[in-house]
């Protein structure tokens, strides 16, 4: 069905040199509307393929990403900035993302057998599992691929159409996805793109999709919520973090400041889920940073195919990672290695900062930069403490041989990676997602599948039986019966 386009357009830039990438329509919110409309009309016939046609669509599309991956990841390094290895691993994960959704939606979404109870057992009692109808999804910039497919493909899998709003910063690479998919597609409407700034967003709050999944910062999920509650749409927010990293006197200090180093760095240091401070239990303390110092001076900033990791893709975020240093160094904090002359907009070469006081804004807020900030503890105690002392709980990494279940028990977030770090997003079959400020709802998994349906009870009778529970026609005899079944039961009528 024809939308009417939109004269209104923006262009994406090459953060690394400024150069437009391409031109993108502003899609108005009588567009949007429209579009969400095309969705839900062809929503019906998306779900009469049932799992195993959707199953079949959906592993052609990602047969097709990982064939024309090298494509798709120079449009991503483009747009974003970030190393070619770094787009291709993007690729790479949201292509594996899309199999598992596909192959496992049936399993976790079929119908569920419960036990109906002593006094209900002339019925069968089931649940089943729809899809919503046709899902929002407001994605990121920092992976512009591999973020929103955590939805779109789950979204997909389980019966629904998808209305994908890519960043303002990336909308290539969201054109790209919509492309790519409709080049498999039985039929148009399934998956649909749409591209604009924050108006184009706002829109899709206020269509009437009946959920929206939203990556993005704190505040911004915020109004996402406030506008989705207009019409009580449901949303799942995945938001920021302020991740720490703890590291016992027992861990394997190369590793952790390997993994660390990389956590932190890795992206420019704009993952939500990087590493941005470390609680090192002195004992090894000295070690650490040491190690971490040296490893940070073997790696720079640059353009893809110089730097080890790219620019910041968002011009302003330059300035909150500069005022995260000044803060650091104002509070009590000290450089380790780097210093304020680091920060070459676009670009910020490693910064790690040591004793930086709890209180300083660089500790409490996520800075989203190449930055690492290391603390010594005196034991994990305090390191638990210190790690939960903050309004994020995304995810957190724990380096120890013999501790690491014990920690990660303890820490209040959604993700604990031990001896590993970014481990759980490359995992298609464990849920993704964050606790307090950091969001709630979760991608990935079957909790991921799940987040995109609605249950319905359905209760069946298979006999009927001499009583009269649920009529007018209820008897004296038939009360003295329940009551005295419930003592007997003590309350187990379930």
């Amino acid at each position: 069905m024809a939308t009417s386009r939109s004269a209104k357009a923006f262009n994406s830039h090459n953060p690394v040199t400024g150069e437009p990438v391409g031109s993108f329509p502003i899609y108005s919110a009588k567009q949007v509307s429209e579009i969400v409309s095309h969705a839900r009309h062809a929503s019906t016939a998306w779900v009469n393929l049932g799992f195993p046609g959707r199953k079949k669509v959906l592993l052609s599309w990602s047969t097709y990403i990982i064939n024309n991956i090298d494509q798709i990841a120079t449009l991503v390094s483009l747009e974003t900035g970030k190393p070619m290895s770094d787009a291709k691993l993007e690729v790479s994960m949201a292509v594996s993302h899309i199999g598992w959704a596909a192959r496992h939606a049936e399993d976790v979404v079929r119908v569920s057998y419960r036990a109906p109870g002593a006094l209900m057992a002339n019925m069968s009692a089931s649940v089943e599992r729809s899809p919503l109808g046709v899902v929002g999804v407001i994605g990121p910039w920092n992976y512009p691929i591999f973020t929103p497919v955590g939805s779109i493909a789950y979204a997909l899998a389980t019966g629904n159409t998808v209305v994908f709003k890519p960043s303002e910063y990336t909308p290539g690479v969201g054109v790209w996805l919509e492309e790519s998919f409709n080049s498999v597609a039985p039929f148009a409407d399934i998956f649909t793109t749409i591209t604009g700034l924050a108006e184009t967003g706002n829109a899709l709050c206020l269509s009437g999709v009946d959920k929206l999944s939203f990556t993005g910062s704190t505040r911004t999920a915020k109004l996402v919520a406030a506008a989705c509650a207009i019409n009580l749409t449901p949303i799942v927010a995945e938001c920021g973090g302020k991740d720490p990293v703890i590291v016992a006197s027992d861990a394997n200090v190369d590793r952790a400041v390997d993994a660390t180093i990389w956590s932190a760095m890795a992206n420019a240091g704009q993952s939500c889920i990087g590493a941005e401070r470390v609680y090192v239990d002195e004992k090894v303390a000295d070690s650490f940073i040491a190690k971490a110092v040296a490893l940070a001076g073997t790696i720079h900033a640059g353009a893809p195919g110089d730097g080890n990791y790219g620019p910041a893709t968002m011009p302003s975020q330059i300035s909150v990672i500069s005022s995260h240093i000044r803060a650091a160094i104002k509070d009590g904090g000290q450089f380790a290695y780097g210093s304020l002359k680091s920060v070459q907009a676009p670009f910020v070469q490693p910064i790690i900062l040591v004793d930086v006081p709890e209180s300083s804004a660089a500790v409490r807020e996520e800075t989203f930069g190449p930055i690492i900030i290391i603390n010594r503890v005196a034991d994990m105690e305090e390191a638990i403490e210190l790690s939960n002392a903050t309004r994020y709980g995304l995810g957190a990494n724990i380096w120890s041989k013999r501790q690491g279940k014990k920690i990660a028990s303890q820490l209040h977030c959604g993700m604990v990676a031990i001896n590993s770090t970014f481990s759980f997003a490359a995992i298609p079959s464990v849920p993704f997602g964050g606790v307090k400020d950091s969001g709630y709802g979760r991608v990935h998994g079957p909790e991921g599948l799940l987040e995109y349906t609605y249950p319905r009870t359905v209760v069946r009778t298979r006999f009927n039986i001499p009583l009269h529970f649920l009529s007018f026609k209820r008897r004296a005899k038939d009360d003295k019966l329940v009551i005295k079944a419930t003592k007997i039961l003590k309350g187990r009528l379930g």
